[in-house]
């Protein structure tokens, strides 16, 4: 079992956007004291719902403070980077970090930030597979020539992302790990289609994220992934834990701070076109994750990591521990999650 958290740098009512980045930052390097597997940096534009624009950024400085946590990006919006840039920044921290970097990409949402950055409406609704195409080739070929949106004449891979040297001077062979978020049957085919594990969502329960693991499983074999591929896929699941000595008092901590700050964060979101959005309600939304994800005491959140991964087949979990808000109790819920929870994960 791989267990680590999901940081999204969420600004709460009455905080700072310095504030929010600094208990992200502190939630990190208290993960890696704690023994957790690995750090995943949420993205996003505009909105209080997270304040981190530029996960590969952040995931760069949390990668020179630590030595030996594994920090992702969970995601990276594909529509809103150019692919090679993306690609030449995946490698530059896979080669600098000695391979702890991984790569998450999506699809995004139809936001405004696609009028920001260029992208459009296209970007979003049709480019998704050339885009991820063309950042596969960046990680794994030595030239490479444009394609889709993104038409150039060939070039040279500087830096090679394949380069990286192990312990002994010698080049294990493959780039950065990369993972898709999946939300749709159609991106999970998109993801299986070149044998990218996927990332399943905190609003997805074990039911749903089993169905996406059969169908990823089904898609990879007919699209000729290698058996040992499909078998070993690192699927991540994305969840919320908050540890509490009562099931009680960590289900009340989420649902005293959590709603404001969803309330808050996703009503910012505008849409790129005007279309109507469906606003979750933030109680029934809070009390929904509280029902399906390891929030109460260490033995009860272990139980529910262990049946979430007998019955997907998943053992790597994102987990969000800043569902309170606060610094010094974030801090306290990753560590208890580390020292308390992962042994009997053992």
């Amino acid at each position: 079992m791989r267990v680590g958290t999901f940081v999204l740098a969420a600004q709460f009512p009455g905080q700072g956007q310095a504030e929010a980045l600094h208990r992200a930052v502190r939630s990190a390097e208290v993960a890696e004291a704690s023994g957790l597997d690995a750090v995943w940096l949420a993205e996003h534009h505009f909105v209080p719902y997270g304040v981190c624009p530029s996960a590969v950024t952040l995931a760069a400085l949390l990668l020179g403070r630590t030595r030996t946590v594994r920090v992702g990006t969970a995601v990276s919006v594909l529509p809103n980077h150019h692919p090679v840039a993306l690609g030449e920044q995946a490698a530059l921290l896979h080669l600098t970090s000695g391979g702890r970097f991984t790569l998450g990409v999506g699809r995004g949402g139809p936001w405004v930030d696609l009028e920001v950055f260029g992208g459009g409406l296209e970007a979003y609704e049709n480019g998704f597979p050339d885009a991820l195409g063309l950042l596969m080739d960046w990680l794994r070929l030595p030239r490479v020539p444009g394609r889709g949106a993104h038409g150039f004449r060939e070039v040279a891979v500087v830096p090679r992302a394949d380069e990286l040297l192990d312990a002994q001077g010698e080049r294990p062979a493959g780039g950065p790990e990369v993972i898709v978020a999946c939300t749709s049957p159609k991106t999970v085919r998109l993801a299986a289609s070149k044998g990218l594990p996927m990332l399943l969502g905190m609003h997805c329960g074990d039911e749903e994220k089993a169905e996406m693991v059969g169908l990823w499983r089904t898609a990879a074999r007919e699209a000729g992934v290698c058996a040992e591929a499909v078998e070993n896929a690192g699927h991540v699941s994305a969840g919320v834990a908050q540890i509490g000595d009562r099931r009680e008092d960590a289900e009340q901590t989420l649902v005293k701070a959590m709603p404001g700050w969803l309330r808050q964060g996703l009503d910012a979101h505008v849409t790129v076109d005007g279309r109507h959005r469906v606003m979750r309600d933030p109680v029934a939304y809070t009390e929904m994750l509280c029902g399906i994800h390891p929030v109460g005491p260490p033995e009860f959140a272990a139980d529910r990591l262990a049946a979430t991964a007998e019955r997907t087949g998943i053992t790597r979990f994102a987990l969000l521990t800043e569902g309170s808000g606060e610094l010094a109790a974030t801090e306290d819920n990753v560590r208890r999650l580390g020292t308390e929870v992962l042994p009997l994960l053992a």
